[in-house]
């Protein structure tokens, strides 16, 4: 998984706290030593080297409970993550918002469905508890331990959502400000540095807050960004496979078609010239395979150029395509449904050559008098049904449709292609083909 923007800033905040609370700590348990302390020197260092160790075990033990390396970004910095990951600040628990929505990858990393081991609410608030308790017994025994409560203040904004997360830094500020107080009597002095304090955690927490989220703002863009660009290089992939078919097409057309043609032509002129060749037999024979051949050819042709768009809509492509079977003794009818809406390239040649086999079927098979071309577009598929009321299509043929016809496999090939599908309901007087593909799908 890509490393967070704030991963940096984050392991410099969490060291720096770490070393602050530290270096408190030591302040508080080397002056309780010192002449003048209150004469608990022992039980205040004992105590104080507690509080560190619970302090540095809670930190901690996110790590040792998994097998899995952390972004180092404090979980509950925001709201919404406060809520929904409980890692302890420093700990390189899990990533912003992103701790909830992580899955292990075969490094054993947190990735998008599989958190990263947290704690659990209950856990945390057992460790919370342990913390202000201890610092709670320090303060009644020396003034001095006032100085952990600024430690305290980041933790409790880390983990605990707001508004609690402002109420127990008001809370922990009054009972400094008590604590001190009850040692050392009242002065402007032990009310103005606990609440200055107070103040200068809560405005480091807030411009944390609105840094990460620019931060989460800034991925989000980035991820957009990647995503559009796999997108286009896919554009761009797609449409040259289109123009290297298209030039195939072509290549053929002029070299392979018109070589056929010209010698279809040279031996019509032949036959024309001299009937009675004792050859002519051969000489005919020549003419009907080049025949054949060129209309294999430029069938091959038609299956390598791409859908015969030309600039139009999928609709005009469609009404083309039912201009082109209208005849005598066959009705179309081409209907538009819904919205409409401009569909992937892939798709929409995928939707005029299905349509274009299907219409051919209907023409060259099944003796229908009446035929309906319907696209309909949807919330979520755009549909294409070719309806008629011919002779039906054969039962065998329905069960076995990749070996028993060629325009039917073809047909399959291309919807599957297209992450589509495609159902055929055949009967005598009624015979429907109906090709489903998502919205938003395209290869």
């Amino acid at each position: 998984m890509r490393s967070s923007l704030l991963t940096p800033v984050v392991t410099t905040l969490r060291l720096g706290l770490h070393v602050l609370v530290t270096v408190l700590a030591v302040v508080v348990a080397v002056r309780s030593l010192l002449p003048g302390g209150g004469g608990h020197g022992a039980i205040v260092v004992g105590l104080t080297v507690v509080w560190l160790i619970v302090y540095f075990a809670g930190t901690e033990l996110p790590r040792r409970g998994g097998n899995r390396r952390a972004s180092g970004v404090p979980a509950a910095v925001d709201e919404r993550a406060a809520r929904a990951s409980t890692a302890v600040p420093g700990s390189g628990g899990t990533e912003g918002p992103r701790a909830v929505t992580a899955k292990p990858d075969r490094r054993g990393e947190a990735t998008a469905n599989h958190p990263a081991p947290v704690w659990s609410s209950r856990l945390v608030g057992i460790w919370l508890a342990a913390l202000t308790v201890l610092w709670l017994a320090l303060l009644g025994l020396t003034p001095d331990a006032v100085y952990l409560a600024f430690g305290l203040f980041f933790v409790y904004l880390h983990l605990l959502p707001r508004p609690w997360s402002l109420v127990a830094v008001v809370l922990a500020t009054a009972v400094g400000v008590v604590g001190f107080a009850a040692h050392r009597g009242w002065s402007v002095g032990a009310v103005v540095g606990p609440v200055l304090g107070a103040a200068v955690a809560i405005g480091i927490g807030l411009g944390y807050q609105a840094l990460y989220r620019e931060a989460v703002e800034r991925e989000r863009l980035i991820d957009e960004l990647l995503s559009t660009r796999a997108v286009l290089a896919e554009r761009e992939r797609t449409a040259g496979k289109l123009a290297e078919r298209e030039r195939l097409a072509k290549e053929i057309h002029d070299t392979v078609a018109q070589g056929l043609s010209s010698i279809q032509l040279l031996l019509h002129a032949a036959e024309q010239a001299a009937p009675d060749h004792p050859a002519l037999d051969r000489i005919q024979l020549a003419r009907e395979t080049a025949a054949a051949d060129l209309a294999e050819t430029r069938r091959l042709i038609d299956e390598l150029a791409p859908a015969a768009l030309d600039g139009q809509s999928l609709a005009e492509a469609l009404d083309r395509i039912c201009e082109r079977a209208r005849s005598a003794t066959l009705a179309t009818q081409l209907l538009v449904e819904g919205e409409p809406e401009r569909l992937p390239m892939p798709m929409e040649a995928a939707l005029v050559r299905i349509a274009q086999s299907a219409v051919a079927n209907v023409v060259q098979h099944a003796g229908a008098a009446r035929m309906r071309v319907t696209l309909t577009y949807d919330d979520t598929d755009v549909h294409l049904d070719i309806v008629d009321d011919g002779v039906g299509i054969d039962a065998e043929i329905l069960r076995r449709p990749r070996s028993a016809a060629f325009g039917l496999a073809a047909m399959r090939s291309r919807v599957e292609q297209q992450g589509g599908r495609m159902t055929i309901e055949s009967e005598p007087g009624h015979t429907a083909v109906t090709v489903s593909f998502p919205l938003g799908a395209a290869t």
